[in-house]
Order: C-alpha cells, then sequence, then structure tokens
C-alpha cells in the first residue's frame, strides 16, 4: 500500500465540472514480454514522454476503463464495483492485443491512488472521486501488430454531476448516418477507437440541441445499440424494462448490470432482447412506453426527456419531469454507492481509509 502524505496543496473542489480537474498523484506500470508488468508505482501526475512512433498514436491500440470512488458517512472511500471493472478492463486489453492486468493489480492501483489523494474525493451532492485506468502500447514501431511494449496508469479526477446542472431529463439526437461498432469489431470493449468513431455523430447532436446521441445497429439500422457513452434503457407502463441485449457491438456496462439487479430484487420484470427504434416510437405513441432513461459510471442514471431526429421529435412523458421508475431506481443506487443504504451485495469496495 502506498504512504499517505499530505497533498502539497489544498485541493479545490468547488466548481468541479467533469473531467476538468485532475488529483495530485497518478499510478504507472510498464510491461514488456520478457519481465511482464513492473511493480505498481506512485508517482506525480505529469505530462507523459511518448515516442512520436509510439503504437498508440498511429494504431489507436488503447483501452481504458471508468469507476467511482465515493465519500462514506463514517469518512471511509467506497470504490464502487471495481471487479466488474477490473474483469472488462482485461477483456478488453484482450480484444485489443494488449497485454492484461491482472484483476489484483487493478485493486492494488486504485487502492495506491485513493490512499495517497485522498483529500481529492469530494464530499458533496453527487459529487465523486472519477477513476480512469488506461492500458495503451508505447512501442515506437512502424509496423501493423500488437504492441511490445505497454503502460498502465491510474488517474483521478474529483467530479461534479456528468451533465452539470443536476438531474433533468435530456435531449438525444438520433444517428441516422453513423454507426458506434458493427459485428466482429470492438464494440464490446471498452477502447479508445470506439468513443473516436462516435464523436463526430456527437457533433451533430449538440448541433441539434442534444445532449447525447443514440447509435442503431449497423446492418439493419434498426435495432437500439446505446448512447455514445452510456446504455440505454426503456420502461414500459406497468413498470417493467425493457434494454438492448448484450452483443458484440454493445458495452456491457457495471451500472447497466446493477440497475437490472436492483430492478429484479424490487419485482419488475427486465427484458434483455432486441428493441427497435419504431416498437419505442410506437410505444410512446400509445402510452406502453413511458420512461427511458441512459445508464453509466459517469452519469449513473440520467433520464431521457426528448429524442429527435431529421424531421421528427418525440417526447417521454412532458419531456420535462423524472419518471418514478427512473427516480426509485436512481436513488437505490445511488444511496448504496454513497452509503446511505446497506451494501447488501458487496459493490463498494473499501480503499484509502478515512
Amino acid at each position: 500500500m502506498a504512504r499517505r502524505t499530505p497533498p502539497s496543496f489544498a485541493p479545490d473542489l468547488t466548481d468541479l465540472g467533469f473531467g476538468r480537474v485532475f488529483s495530485e498523484n497518478m499510478v504507472t506500470s510498464r510491461w514488456t514480454p520478457a519481465d511482464g508488468w513492473t511493480p505498481l508505482e506512485v508517482v506525480r501526475r505529469a505530462p507523459l514522454e511518448l515516442d512520436p512512433a509510439a503504437a498508440v498514436l498511429h494504431y489507436g491500440q488503447s483501452v481504458f476503463e471508468g469507476l467511482k470512488a465515493y465519500r462514506q458517512p463514517d469518512g471511509s472511500v467506497g470504490v464502487f464495483r471495481p471487479e466488474a471493472n477490473a474483469a472488462r478492463f482485461q477483456r478488453s486489453a484482450r480484444r485489443l492485443g494488449l497485454p492484461e492486468l491482472s484483476a489484483a493489480d487493478f485493486l492494488r492501483s486504485i487502492d495506491m491512488l485513493v490512499e495517497v489523494d485522498s483529500a481529492w474525493v469530494p464530499s458533496g451532492a453527487e459529487q465523486s472521486l472519477y477513476l480512469r485506468p488506461i492500458v495503451f502500447g508505447t512501442e515506437p514501431f512502424l509496423g501493423v501488430r500488437p504492441s511490445r511494449e505497454a503502460r498502465y496508469l491510474l488517474i483521478a479526477s474529483p467530479v461534479d454531476s456528468y451533465f452539470g446542472d443536476g438531474i433533468h431529463p435530456v435531449t438525444i439526437w438520433l444517428s441516422e448516418d453513423h454507426v458506434r461498432a458493427a459485428p466482429g469489431g470492438t464494440g464490446a470493449a471498452k477502447c479508445a477507437v470506439n468513443y473516436a468513431a462516435s464523436l463526430v455523430a456527437q457533433q451533430e447532436a449538440a448541433a441539434e440541441g442534444c445532449e447525447q446521441v443514440l447509435f442503431l445497429d449497423a446492418v439493419e439500422r434498426r435495432w437500439l445499440e446505446e448512447l455514445g457513452g452510456m446504455n440505454i434503457v426503456l420502461v414500459a407502463a406497468e413498470g417493467r424494462l425493457i434494454t438492448p441485449r448484450l452483443s458484440e457491438t454493445i458495452l456491457e456496462g457495471v451500472v447497466r448490470d446493477s440497475i437490472i439487479t436492483l430492478a429484479r430484487e424490487r419485482g419488475r420484470a427486465v427484458e434483455e432482447r432486441r428493441v427497435s427504434f419504431e416498437e419505442w416510437r410506437r410505444g410512446i405513441e400509445s402510452g406502453a412506453i413511458t420512461e427511458a432513461f441512459a445508464c453509466g459510471t459517469a452519469a449513473v442514471i440520467t433520464p431521457i426527456g426528448r429524442i429527435r431526429w431529421r424531421g421528427g421529435e418525440m417526447l417521454i412523458g412532458d419531456g420535462e419531469t423524472t419518471g418514478p421508475t427512473v427516480t426509485e431506481l436512481r436513488r437505490a443506487l445511488v444511496d448504496i454507492q454513497y452509503g446511505r443504504t446497506p451494501d447488501r451485495h458487496g459493490w463498494l469496495h473499501r480503499a484509502g481509509g478515512r
């Protein structure tokens, strides 16, 4: 475990935004085929020195994770479901031809960073410490093959609510020209190239006054897949949840899995299946579908108020009010994350002490 040291300056945890402020330290390790991973080390966060021919710069060989640490009522810190992120991190690395970091080292790096940067874990409403692990190819080589050198980094960012102005129904844009992932591709991996592919569509969404973009499948262009960085869930009038089933084109969200667990415990039916945009549209028109929300580590659970596409728009409810199912499930999840209700699932990993 890293030795806790006082920060060299008092962290300013006001007006954090999301992903703009960073803690003082980071964890690093290097990998080669001969030596494997070097021992994890805490160092001051600083710019990287990277060869211009590094594999990551030319072939996008990079995977990452996103998870959060929450200040608990007793002053300790709870990291939400890091074991699930460790397993997904390994799956992503395997898909991109990168070396896998062991789950033990993944958890150890989190403990090390939270220990030395515990002062950076905020305690305000909707605040948390966002943790970003990353592995990327560093070998200076211009041939197309997996890098024979890699680096692991863990950085942290104290954050406010993802959408900045609190929890409210967002407007999403249906992308009709772009797809996020295709069968046989990297859609189920959390890798940089997937997000790069979504950014043009996200720009288009912003130009249309929307906060997020929704992608359809790459083959028939009719089946809901996911948003640019979140899974999607629809709510039927009787409270049943409907969400696209996992596939090689959809990322397996940790928050998505948590919501499904909590919903079923509360007696709600959950359908994981293919669902078309047309089914959603008709369901809104008939009243069969009454709510919809996006979910992911950064935004947790965010209600969807309206969806726009070229030549059309539809409201979910009145477009302005968060529905009862979204409210119930979000409160249930957030109360566990912040330690306000018992963690009966063992989801919180205690890290960094008080």
